[in-house]
């Protein structure tokens, strides 16, 4: 910068020399505005002071307006501490060392696999790692292979309250496997891992939000569950008997509701008729002994007529059904005069009924 300093010290020997201005008797007049300009005219800004001036404006520009997208959240920090949360957009903050803004994904969610390492284009699974030997209920060793879906609920708790999360997350998860699987036999590991699934969900949300990690749990996903490979094929021998010997069970229990429940039919059957025979030998009864009492009762009204009747009915019925017929007189001494039983029926029947009358 280059001052013009002859114009400068006859600017003041002329201050020096007034007297009369608007400074009153005795002060020099102050400097006018266009004396003040013409000062600088000659002033020129070297090039890398502007330079200077345009890096400054830029790093401010930069260090003060940022943008959050729509799966993010910011957070805020002044001087180290927490200080608000911004949500998506273009947003202002102090220039760096005043605040930090940091960005928090807590929509797009991320995985953490335990003793699952998927080999490429293949789709199967690597050897299990320790995370995924497990000691069952019924004290069989088991290989649980698991996926872990997370997201960032709370952005705030998220990066102050845990130091490391991810450490956190993975030692929260292989424990609460551990535990359900523990409660479980061999069998049920191997064929509920839904169940198994479910259940950790719900057994690593508490514990999380116990530790107010900031962490939500999208989903627990459980691969093929097997027994370690040494001990597979024995494992497999073991599930064959125990199928066989259920097949057997089934089979005999099959056997058993076909027979059983035919038997019983069969003897429901047998009870009915009798209880059927019965009560039709005792209506029968009593319909003979009201037939009887009846005739009874009308006998005792006209008890030689009665008798005679019942004489003459019974032997209507019974004379049809004999041969020959020889009736002797019992006050007859010889074997003459007989009576002759040749005629028919009718004929006996209407002398039997003139005889009655």
């Amino acid at each position: 910068m280059n001052w013009d300093w002859e114009k400068l010290r006859e600017n003041q020997q002329k201050y020096e020399q007034n007297k009369g201005g608007s400074g009153g008797p005795g002060m020099p007049r102050p400097p006018q505005m266009d004396e003040i300009l013409n000062k600088f005219k000659g002033f020129k800004f070297p090039g890398i002071f502007l330079a200077i001036i345009v890096l400054l404006v830029l790093y401010l520009g930069s260090s003060t307006f940022f943008t959050i997208d729509r799966s993010e959240v910011g957070v805020v920090q002044r001087f180290g501490k927490f200080n608000r949360t911004v949500q998506p957009g273009l947003n202002f903050k102090l220039p760096s060392g005043i605040e930090k803004v940091t960005k928090v994904n807590i929509r797009t969610p991320e995985t953490e696999e335990f003793g699952v390492k998927a080999l490429e284009g293949t789709g199967a699974y690597g050897n299990a790692s320790e995370s995924s030997l497990m000691l069952t209920g019924d004290l069989n060793v088991a290989v649980v292979p698991w996926i872990v879906q997370y997201r960032r609920a709370d952005p705030r708790a998220y990066l102050f309250n845990v130091e490391n999360v991810t450490s956190l997350l993975r030692n929260m998860s292989e424990a609460t496997m551990r535990t359900v699987v523990g409660d479980r036999s061999i069998n049920e590991v191997i064929t509920e891992r839904a169940e198994i699934a479910a259940a950790a969900r719900v057994m690593l949300q508490a514990e999380l939000d116990n530790a107010k990690a900031g962490i939500a749990i999208v989903n627990i996903e459980l691969k093929k569950t097997n027994v370690p490979e040494p001990v597979q094929a024995s494992f497999n021998e073991v599930n064959q008997a125990i199928q066989e010997k259920e097949q057997t069970i089934y089979k005999a229990r099959e056997e058993y509701n076909k027979a059983v429940p035919l038997a019983r039919g069969e003897a429901q059957r047998v009870i009915k008729d009798a209880e059927g025979y019965a009560i039709e030998r005792v209506n029968r009864a009593q319909g003979d002994a009201s037939k009887f009492m009846a005739i009874y009762e009308e006998y005792k009204q006209a008890e030689d007529v009665t008798r005679k009747r019942m004489y003459l009915e019974t032997m209507l019925d019974v004379l049809p059904k004999i041969g020959a017929k020889y009736i002797i007189d019992a006050d007859q001494k010889n074997l003459l005069p007989l009576l002759n039983m040749g005629d028919s029926a009718s004929t006996i029947q209407d002398r039997f009924l003139q005889k009655g009358e």
